[in-house]
């Protein structure tokens, strides 16, 4: 079939809507009617080279959409059915799976950054040329094949733009606090980067019942949605937010300190930002080959303990219909996080404007 996506053909190229061939869905496989596609910062790395992947390359991998075929062996879904896009899908069976952890899932890695779908190959094709997937979804496009494990009901009633970002923003940094770190309440709490995964990291702590919740951007104009995700106190990166810090926490520093954007330099500030025997939890993708100074006499002397965290530690099965509630119990409010919404032709202009530091979180919407 005919498909209209947006395709990138080079690396700091701009993405051209284009006209693709889809083949239906192979075993195992569903097709989606794509109904929203989130704008990460994720894509853009692929589109800038800092996280190499195979090319030209359908991009996008959050969303959600209906399902409009099932491949040979479906089951347990249904055409018609609303689902969510998860984007690291798992076996459930490795090393990982067996042990709760299906974010680091060795089974599925390699062929899903190969650029194929679970058995290595494409289903997407331009003059009779491969186009690869991005994470197995592509979903920058108007009709996407995807893994069947790839998909999660998530009902009816959520908005399309909503229902998308539960892919990635919100599994990223509502499940980098809810799962990884596990932060208390009473806690106090500081996140670098109020982009999308910043502003939801900062949404679970405020839910969590953390006591202090910082927001922390370079854009002083983010101050405003901080607030309304639920951040207590905001402040501007070049207003010397370590002093913001220590003034909120007793001269300590934060219990938890999150890095939401992925720079090395950022990365290394949390040392400053944390109290000592306190957690930092790196979020942010950093591109690919940088290196990140975390001085061990420091974390020796001061007790610390750094984590990451890979796509919020998620189990996709369950969390995205606990986000999802969330949601609904307006724990979550995701509404404040759409800054904008696009058609499909205007996505190089969400870019600009994401890069400008215009929104929180910008949606294709089909």
């Amino acid at each position: 079939m005919k498909i209209t996506a947006a395709v990138l053909h080079r690396t700091k190229k701009p993405f051209r809507v284009e006209t693709l061939d889809l083949e239906p869905p192979r075993a195992g496989e569903v097709l989606v009617r794509v109904q929203a596609a989130g704008v990460c910062h994720s894509d853009w790395h692929v589109a800038q080279g800092d996280t190499q992947h195979p090319l030209p390359v359908v991009c996008g991998h959050e969303g959600c959409g209906l399902i409009e075929a099932l491949g040979p062996g479906v089951s347990g879904l249904r055409e018609g059915q609303r689902v969510a896009l998860n984007w690291q899908p798992s076996c459930g069976k490795c090393f990982y799976c067996a042990r709760g952890r299906p974010a680091l899932c060795a089974e599925y890695t390699d062929p899903v950054w190969r650029g194929g779908l679970l058995d290595g190959t494409p289903r997407l094709s331009l003059n009779g040329k491969p186009v690869y997937h991005y994470c197995a979804l592509a979903c920058f496009a108007e009709k996407a094949v995807v893994p069947a494990i790839s998909c999660v009901p998530i009902g009816e009633d959520l908005p399309g733009p909503v229902a998308a970002l539960l892919g990635c923003a919100v599994a990223t940094g509502a499940g980098a606090v809810a799962n990884t770190a596990a932060v208390p309440a009473g806690a106090s709490v500081a996140v670098l980067g109020a982009g999308g995964v910043g502003l939801c990291a900062v949404a679970a702590a405020r839910a969590a019942g953390a006591e202090v919740v910082l927001a922390i951007d370079k854009v002083a104009a983010k101050e405003s949605v901080a607030r309304r995700m639920g951040a207590t106190h905001f402040a501007a990166a070049d207003a010397n937010p370590f002093a913001k810090v220590r003034e909120l926490t007793g001269g300590r520093g934060a219990d938890f300190v999150f890095e939401a954007v992925g720079h090395p330099k950022l990365q290394e500030q949390c040392l400053r930002l944390v109290r000592p025997g306190g957690t930092v939890v790196l979020v942010g993708l950093s591109p690919m080959g940088s290196a990140t100074n975390l001085p061990g006499a420091v974390l020796t002397r001061r007790e610390l303990t750094v984590m990451g965290s890979y796509y919020g530690s998620i189990d996709a099965a369950r969390d995205f219909p606990k986000f999802a509630d969330d949601y609904r119990a307006r724990r979550l409010p995701l509404d404040a996080l759409i800054t904008r919404t696009y058609d499909l032709a205007e996505i190089n202009e969400a870019y600009s404007a994401l890069l400008a530091g215009e929104l929180a979180r910008a949606v294709i919407v089909f």
